[in-house]
């Protein structure tokens, strides 16, 4: 589960990790106002308009900006505020922005240069340990760095068996080269980063830029933090930080019914049972010359209500073509399936799309019987090669 980066830095800050202060705001009006309480708790005279959404490189496509008074706090969060915001990480037609979060400025001059630097924990999942990935050059695309500076990259794994060790955090601090205060700070908050990221069950903390400020704090600029969705049973609090609205809402309403759902770029739609036969289903249609449009794994109860319902889901894309159903019946019987199939289809009255159906298990060849005797347009296959000939005629 992403999170706003409000979100994520109150997740930070709740474990010690120095951040950049922040009031949300939904309005111009809001905004001026977090912005007159942020001058009076921090002193901070400018203040940094970020667009809440779930997408990086906001700035690029406008959505961060610096007001250097109440007039420009105002016309800035208007702009910002209700924008369709476009970034390399949205699709051509943007997010809508809801909100905005009126930031403190950062940058202010002293004895030192600001410095800016990348750092992210992760789970590596080729050594079954956490990592932490840091680099000097914050601020910037990760991937950039990776493609074209790659040794400005290093890696830190963390034994979650035994934790991070303080020689550790030293060693991140000594690589990005800090010394003096900055270096006793920077161990401080790649200690209560780590502490943060095990013990909020999350799958991903990426912070960028960490910021070294003129009088050497280490502060948390930005803050991408998703949760993993196998802990918010006991994870209430976070959970209730989920935003819908910026998740794709047939998914949205997949999830409300049980099903698993992804939202695709292709032509044809799958309806599996089991998530492994639902990948090799989607490299089936692949092989046809189709793009699948989804992965749906309808789990072992395949009924007329949730096939339905699954039909129902595909069918909102409309660049379908055509639909692939592919069943193994080990714990529910295919014939069980098969009449959910006809039943569904019978219910829903007008499918404009081929529906191919391949159902293989117990009871196998009843099933195919019940589909073909049904008069429906619905086409059985039995092998898998056989419903691969038929996705690819169907879509020539």
């Amino acid at each position: 589960m992403n999170l706003h980066e409000y979100q994520g830095k109150e997740i930070l800050n709740s474990f010690g990790v120095e951040i950049q202060r922040g009031k949300v705001a939904t309005t111009p009006e809001e905004a001026v106002d977090a912005a007159k309480k942020l001058t009076e708790e921090t002193g901070t005279g400018w203040h940094v308009i970020k667009a809440q959404v779930h997408a990086g490189g906001r700035g690029k496509g406008g959505g961060v900006k610096l007001a250097k008074n109440l007039k420009e706090v105002e016309e800035i969060a208007g702009q910002i505020i209700g924008m369709n915001l476009v970034t390399p990480q949205t699709s051509a037609e943007g997010k809508k922005v809801h909100q905005v979060l009126v930031a403190e400025d950062v940058y202010y001059p002293g004895d030192s240069e600001p410095e800016e630097y990348y750092m992210s924990v992760l789970l590596n999942r080729g050594t079954g340990k956490n990592m932490i990935m840091y680099s000097t050059e914050g601020g910037m695309d990760i991937e950039t760095v990776a493609e074209e500076t790659p040794h400005l990259i290093f890696h830190e794994e963390v034994d979650p068996a035994v934790g991070l060790m303080p020689f550790q955090a030293r060693r991140v601090a000594f690589n990005l080269g800090l010394s003096g205060q900055a270096f006793k700070q920077m161990t401080k908050f790649v200690t209560a980063l780590y502490k943060a990221y095990v013990n909020s069950d999350s799958s991903l903390f990426e912070i960028n830029p960490v910021l070294k400020t003129s009088d050497d704090k280490i502060i948390a600029v930005d803050a991408k933090v998703s949760i993993d969705d196998n802990a918010l049973f006991r994870r209430k609090e976070y959970a209730e930080m989920r935003d819908i609205r910026e998740e794709n809402p047939v998914e949205v309403e997949a999830k409300a019914v049980g099903l698993s759902y992804v939202d695709l770029d292709g032509n044809v739609g799958c309806m599996v049972n089991g998530a492994g036969l639902a990948m090799a289903t989607m490299d089936l249609i692949k092989q046809a010359g189709g793009e699948p449009a989804n992965f749906l794994d309808v789990g072992g109860t395949a009924d007329a209500e949730r096939v339905e319902t699954a039909f129902n889901l595909i069918l909102k894309d409309p660049n379908v073509k055509a639909i692939l159903v592919n069943i193994f019946g080990g714990i529910v019987r295919c014939d069980r399936v098969a009449q959910g199939i006809v039943d569904a289809y019978k219910n829903m009255g007008t499918i404009n799309v081929p529906i191919i159906v391949r159902l293989q298990g117990t009871n196998a060849d009843i099933a195919k019987e019940l589909i073909d005797n049904s008069g429906l347009d619905v086409q059985s296959a039995i092998e898998f090669q056989e419903a691969a000939d038929k996705v690819q005629a169907v879509l020539a």
